[in-house]
């Protein structure tokens, strides 16, 4: 996958719902042609409806293309982490007026969750206070 410095990332745009879902998909399969996202998507639109999404995408940086035993293949432009970080950090911003718990509480409110899930975010809070303290 082609690397990206966090800094790079800010020349990119914010996907939009449809580009994320595109993004999702080739995160999950890797590099893949569009035949591929396509029938990944699951969606009601024609195959060229995908094909011209996604070289807009690629136009605007999100998606990088190459070519694969003559066939184009196409994979994000940034790595997956970086660019949830970017996109929850927009999400924290415009929706939740910057504050990490309205976020928090609103997703563990969107679904029911496990108590395993639970105990893990707790023990995940509790080692990021233990980073926090060692760092000061």
């Amino acid at each position: 996958m082609p690397s990206h410095s966090e800094n790079s990332l800010t020349g990119l745009p914010m996907p939009t719902p449809a580009e994320a879902d595109i993004l999702a998909v080739l995160w999950r399969l890797g590099p893949a042609t569009v035949r591929e996202v396509h029938d990944a998507l699951e969606k009601d639109c024609g195959y060229n409806t995908t094909l011209t999404q996604m070289r807009l995408m690629t136009d605007k940086g999100l998606l990088v293309r190459s070519e694969r035993f003559r066939s184009h293949v196409y994979e994000p432009a940034a790595p997956k982490s970086q660019m949830q970080t970017r996109m929850l950090g927009d999400l924290l911003r415009r929706i939740f007026g910057g504050s990490p718990k309205g976020l928090i509480m609103s997703a563990l409110g969107a679904q029911p969750t496990t108590s395993e899930e639970r105990a893990e975010i707790r023990r995940m809070l509790d080692q990021l206070d233990g980073k926090k303290r060692r760092a000061k």
